[in-house]
């Protein structure tokens, strides 16, 4: 079995410049020009929870969630399409998405003649077929292996590839699926070319590491990245601009911009004919995040969170800021504790009492090495019900602020979270990332903002979300040639890369600007988004406005 498959081995994220020293001749895996995936076996199965300080933190790979559960009109889309100078359909561009996989079978995916507009598709699930050249695992199937397969009478039994969770169907249709009149239905670039990623579970022995239930379909971070080089390189191959849609994120991570993935999209990003779209995720009204800025003495602060019944395993994150230097204690619902618990470079403490079943473990590290700034990583294995305490001291005796995250999307019910929570910062990553655009969701018959969209900005205090897409119950395609709805910031970044890929099409196929790049076509997105008087722009809810393709043409005709 391959390592990168193998639950005997950890998936390590490394710079490049570490593998001679992680190499053995046949446990690395190429991700980028940064970052491989060193596949280093694991010394005791189950893992031992403090192999995560053994380790950095930001070796192991984020666990991914997804971001999704309308009229074209309102982005502006039927304007441009409309417009004989313009129509826009997405001809000669790719749109990519890498996620659940897609119900290739679909009608939405066809041509009139019934054959695919999908030009490849990657399932990483599938170790029967052959897996795309230069990489280690999956089956890749060509367009004209999916057309034999939707020539013959059993199509999965030639490609076996399904998605079972409906959501990489649903993100894939709002982009480009083909219209149907009886379903009031369109994608927005329905004359695009798909290339389809559809990502492996995360594997079990990293949700131990974190803390997540097994039953839990969650994805991660290393196949992602590893899916952005395959999709971007097959563009490049074939020298057509691509617009890829990331439908899914993470509340782990300094939510700041940096890590693998923000490296890598904001890399590809700024490159030409490449366009990367990201959902700001729909942690808004979760209270699954808490800020504080203690500027009193004695500088201490105690922050609650409820635990409910149903989660038994999730972890939690604080991220202080420089200069502080923290301490943390933990007072459990019967009022045992685990005393206090002091920064140190890479110790794992575990903390058992004397009159419930709960387990701590505590990763204190004074610095986190991707960031350099603390990082409190708290892991809660059978936690009793009931009002946890949690109090920081800064040993420094100053002001202090900080930030504290819990798990995202279904990694945890919505009956744990903190008592005074903030919305605020709560885009969950790589959504930070810089150079990509970051999109949240608002109501396209009301203009409201859903009330879960992510929030900005990012720790750091840079602009995100760049800008709002429609993304409440847009009419999508769903698995066994179906019809439904879809909400959230995942559909919302879907209709946003559709628009992006009308943009590419006006620049590259059209000849109009072949060079341009996707942070390019981002700042014309946010030149033409429409801001409300009554508001000061950007702000952290809807970022520079709503999305609104015709404005950005109208704007281009009077240079």
């Amino acid at each position: 079995m391959q390592k990168i498959l193998d639950e005997n081995y950890y998936d390590i994220i490394i710079s490049n410049v570490m593998r001679p020293t992680y190499d053995t001749g046949d446990n690395i895996t190429y991700m980028n020009l940064r970052h491989s995936l060193a596949h280093i076996p694991i010394p005791n199965i189950p893992p031992d929870p403090c192999d995560l300080g053994t380790y950095p933190y930001n070796a192991f790979p984020s666990v991914l969630t997804l971001s999704s559960t309308v009229s074209l009109e309102k982005s502006g889309i039927g304007t441009v399409q409309r417009n004989p100078y313009l129509a826009l359909f997405g001809r000669g561009v790719i749109v990519a998405v890498i996620d659940t996989g897609i119900d290739y079978q679909h009608q939405a995916f066809l041509f009139n003649d019934g054959t695919t507009r999908i030009l490849s598709l990657w399932d990483q699930t599938i170790q029967t077929g052959t897996p795309p050249a230069g990489y280690t695992y999956g089956s890749e199937y060509t367009r004209e292996y999916i057309n034999v397969a939707l020539r013959s009478e059993n199509p999965l039994s030639i490609v076996p590839s399904e998605d079972t969770n409906g959501h990489g169907t649903a993100i894939a249709s709002v982009m480009a699926g083909k219209p149907n009149a009886a379903q009031s239905f369109s994608g927005v670039v329905p004359e695009a070319d798909l290339v389809i990623v559809k990502l492996k579970p995360a594997k079990n022995t990293l949700k131990h590491i974190f803390f997540v239930p097994e039953n839990v379909e969650c994805y991660q971070e290393s196949d992602l990245i590893i899916g952005l080089s395959y999709v971007t390189e097959l563009a490049k191959r074939l020298n057509r601009p691509i617009a890829v849609c990331i439908a899914m994120g993470t509340n782990q991570s300094s939510h700041d911009g940096r890590g693998a993935t923000s490296y890598i999209t904001n890399f590809l990003a700024e490159q030409p004919q490449t366009g990367i779209i990201i959902s700001a995720g729909n942690e808004g009204n979760k209270r699954r995040h808490y800020f504080n800025n203690t500027v009193a003495d004695p500088y201490i602060n105690e922050f609650e969170m409820r635990v409910g019944e149903n989660d038994k395993l999730f972890s939690l994150e604080i991220w202080p800021f420089a200069p502080a230097r923290l301490s943390v204690e933990i007072t459990v619902p019967n009022r045992e504790t685990t005393g206090q618990v002091f920064p140190t470079l890479g110790e794992c403490r575990r903390f058992s009492f004397v009159l419930n079943e709960s387990v701590i473990y505590v990763n204190n590290y004074i610095f986190e090495e991707e960031t350099g700034d603390q990082l409190i990583l708290i892991r809660f294995q059978n936690p009793i019900p009931g009002i946890w305490t949690i109090k920081l001291q800064n040993l420094e005796n100053e002001a202090f602020s900080f930030h504290s995250w819990l798990p995202s999307g279904n990694l945890i019910s919505e009956n744990t979270f903190f008592l005074n929570s903030n919305p605020d910062t709560t885009i969950t990553a790589p959504g930070t990332s810089t150079h990509p655009l970051a999109v949240t969701a608002y109501n396209g018959d009301n203009d409201s903002i859903l009330p879960e969209s992510g929030r900005g900005f990012t720790r750091t205090g840079y602009i995100k979300p760049d800008i709002a897409a429609p993304g409440y119950q847009l009419t999508c395609a769903v698995p066994g040639n179906q019809y439904g709805t879809v909400t959230g910031c995942g559909c919302a970044a879907a209709q946003a890369a559709g628009i992006e890929a009308m943009v590419f099409e006006w620049a590259v196929p059209r000849g109009n600007y072949t060079t341009i790049t996707g942070n390019d076509v981002n700042r014309l997105l946010i030149r033409g988004a429409r801001r409300n008087p009554s508001n000061t722009y950007p702000n952290n809810v809807w970022g520079y406005g709503q999305i609104d393709i015709n404005t950005l043409f109208e704007r281009l005709t009077n240079i």
